[in-house]
Order: structure tokens, then C-alpha cells, then sequence
């Protein structure tokens, strides 16, 4: 049996306040409600956690996430800004992140591989600002999934080797993660590729993607921006769009949107992480929601066999953001990850266990 081993994380914001920190900082100017300064987000993390000597390396955000991230076959995240100079703010939009095109040398320092673009804040800088996200990651050698110049390239996969793997990737952002429909891609019209609902029904054309798409040997991922910020809970809809793409061929369905993680399951042998929470952002400094430790974050190590799809183990890394850089979780604070994550996941038949600072996942496989 041959295996691979990919790498999986929720939202990677590197605008705003991470962009500020970084060797190039962007503009800084916001059109929040309260805040109108992205420098604030910097301050407000220093004040809760000390000082931060400006600029940082490239690295600095991963901290010590980059040795289990360098382990990896393949990277895959969910990236949650536009990498733009455009000055112009997307009209209706409380938050926009903007990454300079500068900095990108820190998502290369992760040496990831595919960056899906199907989220609530690629066009925060317009359409121009989506060309310039796509034409920056891709000057840079980084591929992308779930936007593009038009509806075709918005839902392209992205396809590349992993070890023995062909590695085929897909991604789509629900509106129930605040996507507008005015953001879909269309004909002649850059956007994402977008999902006016989620439910067995709707899951059908992807699924037929799938079945398209997938050759004898193939991995397939499919990454999905849905569901709102806050809360455990995984509605009947979203379990059954996850398991109908399972049906159709897909291998490790990558969930994300929540600002902190959600259950685990394990459906006829395939991944199905419903939401993987924030990885990078700059909401150290910022209070409320307490209950759901954003402050924690976790790295999701799955290892799957190249010939079936079918997981094999899987390893989540805990970490905490201080000073707008990851850093290992301490014991206390991953017995708690684990004590929360086995009990929304145990409606799904499964649970976690700590050993040697990490989590591991334990699972009863279903078809229901």
C-alpha cells in the first residue's frame, strides 16, 4: 500500500494587519465602522500579548507550524484575501483584507500548493482586485481553485502530483458564508464559483465534476467555504452535500468558513472535515466569542492511500497565535481541543486522543 500525506487549513488572512507586519506593508487604510487603520489590528495583538519588532521575516506568521507543514505531500488552504494594490473598497462589505503583492513570499515560505480562492473576501477589492489576486499567485508559481476570469476557470480544478498521487482539487463558496451572488463567476466575468445553496440536490452538478474528472489512482479534494462564522453545529443539508460528492468519487472533503474548528467524520472511509477553523489571521487583539478559543488553531495531517482514497490516519497539530505568530499549544489548552472536538464529532462516530502534543483521530466509518 502507498500513501500520501496532505496538509489542510481553514482561512489563511494574510491582509490587513499580518500585511502590515510583513517586510512590504500595503495600504493601510480601512473603511470598517470602527477601525480605519489596518496598523490597529497590530497594536491591539501587541497590547494582549507583547511587542512585535517590525518588520518580521517572511516566516514569522507559520512560526512553528512550518515543520509539520514542510512534512506534507501536498498543501492545501483556504486563502482569504486579495493580493491587489487596487484602492477601490468592494461597496456593501464591512471587512476588506488586502494583501500587498510584495509579500508573497510569505504563502511561498509554506511552500503551498494550491490556494482555494472560493471565499467571502477574494473580491474585496472588485473584480480588478480578483485579477490581480490571480495573476500575482500565479507569476508566483502558486495554482488556485474556485475563482478565475470567468465561470469555465472559476471551476477548474486544480490538478498536480502528490508523491505517487495525481492530486485533482476542486473548491466552491456557499452564500451561507456571506458570498454574494453578485460574485459568481460568470460567461465573460471574473468571480468564484459559487453555491446559491447546499443540500443533496445542489451538491449534483460538482458531483458530476467528480465522476468527470477522476481517473483510476486519483485523490480528490473538494474544498468548501459554507456555513457561518460561530457555532459547533453542522446543519442535515451540509452532511448530506458532503456525502453525496463522497458518493461520487471524492476523497477528502476540506470544509472551512467558522473562525474556529468543526466535527469530523468518517463516511465510507473518506475525510470529511466540516470546518477546519482560522489559521492565519490578525483577531488576536480583538474580544468577544471567547467561549470558542480563537486564539487556538489546528493543522490537519491527513494520510490517505494514493490507490483508494481511503484514510488512513489523521493528525491534528494544535497551536495558539501570539503576537500574530503560531506557536505549539500547550498541554492545558489541547485537552481542550480534544475534549471539544470529540464531543462534536462523536455524533459522527468519531473522537480525538492526545499523545506527544498531538491529536489523533479515531473512527467508526459509515454509509448512512
Amino acid at each position: 500500500m502507498t500513501a500520501i500525506k496532505l496538509f489542510l487549513a481553514g482561512d489563511v488572512m494574510p491582509g490587513r494587519g499580518i500585511d502590515q507586519i510583513l517586510p512590504h506593508p500595503g495600504d493601510h487604510r480601512l473603511r470598517e465602522a470602527v477601525v480605519r487603520d489596518a496598523r490597529w489590528y497590530v497594536r491591539a495583538a501587541e497590547q494582549r500579548n507583547g511587542p512585535l519588532s517590525r518588520p518580521v521575516p517572511f516566516t514569522w506568521p507559520w512560526g512553528s507550524a512550518l515543520r509539520s507543514i514542510e512534512s506534507a505531500d501536498a498543501r492545501i488552504v483556504n486563502l482569504e484575501t486579495s493580493v491587489t494594490r487596487a484602492p477601490w473598497f468592494a461597496p456593501g462589505k464591512a471587512v476588506h483584507y488586502r494583501m500587498t503583492p510584495e509579500n508573497l513570499p510569505m504563502l511561498l515560505s509554506a511552500q503551498l500548493d494550491v490556494c482555494g480562492l472560493a471565499n467571502n473576501h477574494v473580491l474585496d477589492f472588485g473584480r480588478g482586485g480578483l485579477t490581480d489576486t490571480l495573476d500575482a499567485l500565479s507569476s508566483a508559481g502558486l495554482r488556485t481553485v474556485g475563482a478565475g476570469r470567468d465561470a469555465a476557470a472559476a471551476a477548474e480544478p486544480a490538478v498536480l502530483r502528490a508523491g505517487p498521487a495525481r492530486l485533482v482539487v476542486f473548491a466552491a463558496a456557499a452564500s451561507s458564508s456571506g458570498v454574494p451572488e453578485q460574485w459568481a463567476a460568470g460567461a465573460a466575468r471574473p468571480g468564484v464559483r459559487w453555491l446559491p445553496t447546499v443540500s443533496a440536490e445542489s451538491a449534483t452538478g460538482l458531483a458530476d465534476e467528480v465522476v468527470a474528472s477522476k481517473r483510476p489512482g486519483d485523490v480528490v479534494v473538494v474544498s468548501l467555504h459554507w456555513g457561518a462564522n460561530w457555532g459547533y453545529g453542522v446543519s442535515a443539508d451540509q452532511v448530506a452535500f458532503a456525502h453525496r460528492l463522497v458518493d461520487a468519487g471524492a476523497d477528502v472533503i476540506h470544509g472551512h468558513s467558522s473562525h474556529h474548528p468543526r466535527p469530523i467524520e468518517v463516511y465510507r472511509g473518506r475525510l470529511v472535515l466540516y470546518g477546519c477553523g482560522d489559521l492565519v489571521n490578525d483577531y488576536e487583539g480583538i474580544s468577544g466569542f471567547e467561549r470558542y478559543r480563537g486564539d487556538l488553531r489546528l493543522l490537519y495531517l491527513p494520510t490517505v492511500d494514493a490507490e483508494t482514497g481511503a484514510l488512513l490516519a489523521l493528525r491534528v497539530v494544535p497551536l495558539q497565535s501570539r503576537r500574530l505568530r503560531l506557536q505549539r499549544a500547550g498541554s492545558a489548552d489541547a485537552r481542550w481541543l480534544e475534549s471539544v472536538l470529540s464531543k462534536i464529532s462523536r455524533p459522527f462516530g468519531a473522537r480525538l486522543d492526545s499523545g506527544d502534543g498531538e491529536l489523533r483521530l479515531s473512527w467508526r466509518s459509515h454509509t448512512r
